[in-house]
């Protein structure tokens, strides 16, 4: 990707505000170093902080196509990169079965027209692209190993058709939940950031810019909550998105401010799991700040 006309983290940062993403100085400058040394850049945090939600929002605000691969245990550079479309192939040698050049044949069946493309074959051609890879932590070393070799080259190597290299990279943004150690050699071909949860007043203007018509009181009573349990040693903390529903939840049930009673109601909202449930229904009035 050719670096963005931003300035200064500053505009990138007013960029992404009007896009609907609100981010803090230090993740608004490590995009900006990303875009404009050319840099994937390497998020890791808590599930639902918006790693995911700041690729979407560098698409967006550069014009260019999101391109994103999910990572699971499992995955291997095939799924990642490239595969022959098997049928068609099969279909091609049916209509073609009585030429009498069997080379010929057979080459043919490697054509370009069979190559289905996945997502870093997608991003390295198509220009300009966000790579966004996400949950790198899932998937397992030889994973790693891999995206670390296309990353440094930016380019793949196809042996019936030869290599394709990025006329512009993609901007790569990898990101981790930390549910495993990422290596240290893929971690220093990015620029690394650590992804906070947004402080209060920030969480606040998120909330308000997702649900405009839920009351002020209502979201500071939310925002405070969650800050609080998030200090609770759960299982699964709330991220901003489970922030953001449950206020949804609660501003549908008709609430202007929240209680005892209608959290108890609406914890599914932003607890999910059993055992944390039940822990913040023993300690509801102090974890709420009653």
């Amino acid at each position: 990707m050719r670096p963005a006309a931003f300035e200064n983290p500053a505009a990138l940062s007013d960029a992404l505000d009007a896009a609907g993403y609100l981010p803090d100085n230090g993740l608004a400058t490590a995009a900006f170093l990303a875009l404009r040394m050319q840099r994937p850049l390497f998020l890791e945090g808590d599930p639902g902080v918006g790693k995911t939600a700041l690729a979407q929002a560098l698409a967006k605000v550069t014009g260019a196509e999101l391109i994103r691969l999910q990572c699971y245990e499992g995955i291997d550079a095939s799924q990642a990169l490239y595969d022959w479309d098997f049928p068609r192939q099969v279909l091609h040698l049916r209509a073609a079965a009585d030429t009498s050049d069997r080379e010929a044949l057979e080459a043919s069946l490697y054509d370009r027209r069979f190559l289905v493309a996945r997502p870093i074959l997608q991003a390295l051609e198509h220009s300009p692209a966000v790579l966004l890879i996400d949950e790198i932590d899932r998937a397992d070393d030889e994973f790693e190993a891999f995206l670390l070799e296309v990353l440094a080259d930016n380019a793949v190597t196809i042996p019936e058709l030869g290599t394709i290299r990025a006329v512009d990279p993609p901007l790569a943004v990898i990101t981790s939940n930390r549910t495993r150690e990422v290596h240290d050699a893929l971690k220093r071909r990015c620029l690394y950031h650590w992804v906070a949860h947004p402080d209060f007043a920030r969480e606040v203007a998120i909330v308000r810019r997702r649900i405009p018509e839920a009351s002020r009181q209502l979201v500071e009573d939310v925002a405070g909550a969650v800050a609080r349990l998030r200090t609770a040693n759960l299982l699964k903390p709330p991220g901003i998105a489970e922030t953001i529903d449950w206020t949804q939840a609660l501003h549908v049930l008709g609430a202007a401010k929240l209680d005892p009673d209608s959290a108890e109601a609406t914890l599914g909202a932003a607890l999910k799991y059993r055992e944390d449930m039940i822990r913040v229904q023993r300690e509801l009035g102090s974890l709420l700040g009653g």
